[in-house]
């Protein structure tokens, strides 16, 4: 019985210990432009403007920590990016190649997926000494150490992020990610930024 509430708990805290981001897939196209890219356009296509100011800034530090010269779309469009309001691509291409950046970056929410599930309660159990007690005292202790058991509702958010050459237009990099349950957009978009830098520098020799 010991083994069994080990191994329990020991799942328990995988789960609430493992990672609440990471990247599912990636791509790049075998045909990545020879060349040495020194600036970046970073656009956070998401209709919440303070989101999308901090997962861009977030991305723009670590782009600029490798030493890229970074623009923000933040900087150079209207602050409301929902449906019916976007800047048509031609117009988002042309502001590109006028500040003379060479890659695009696009980073997108493409689904979410909720799931409700039942968190059983806890009780912690009265020592050996305790046993005797009368019921009054055994209940008024064991109504003290009971947490009852409750819903919640777990979230995952699937985002995508692409890379394009501005001079082609051609992608030359992909990747998809899951988000867990996120605690905050700040949380989040640390997070993000750690994950799909790390893919980046594995997958492409762009400095």
């Amino acid at each position: 019985m010991k083994k069994f509430i080990a191994i329990v708990f020991a799942a328990v805290y995988l789960v609430a210990c493992g990672p609440s981001q990471k990247v599912t897939s990636s791509w790049k196209s075998p045909e990545i432009p020879n060349k040495k890219y020194n600036s970046v356009f970073i656009m956070a296509m998401i209709e919440n403007q303070s989101a999308r100011n901090i997962i861009e800034t977030d991305l723009a530090n670590a782009a600029t920590a490798k030493g890229l010269k970074v623009y923000k779309s933040t900087e150079h469009f209207a602050p409301n990016f929902k449906q019916g309001n976007l800047p048509g691509k031609q117009e988002i291409i042309d502001k590109v190649r006028s500040l003379g950046c060479e890659a695009l970056m696009t980073v997108a929410l493409v689904d979410k997926t909720s799931e409700t599930r039942y968190v059983p309660g806890t009780a912690t159990y009265m020592p050996y000494g305790s046993y005797g007690y009368g019921w009054g005292g055994y209940y008024g202790y064991g109504m003290s150490t009971y947490n009852p058991g409750y819903y919640t509702t777990d979230k995952t958010y699937f985002v995508e992020s692409h890379i394009f050459d501005v001079e082609s237009e051609k992608m030359i990099w992909s990747a998809q990610s899951e988000a867990y349950n996120p605690s905050s957009i700040s949380k989040f978009s640390r997070d993000y930024t750690t994950v799909l830098a790390d893919r980046i520098s594995k997958d492409l020799a762009i400095k």
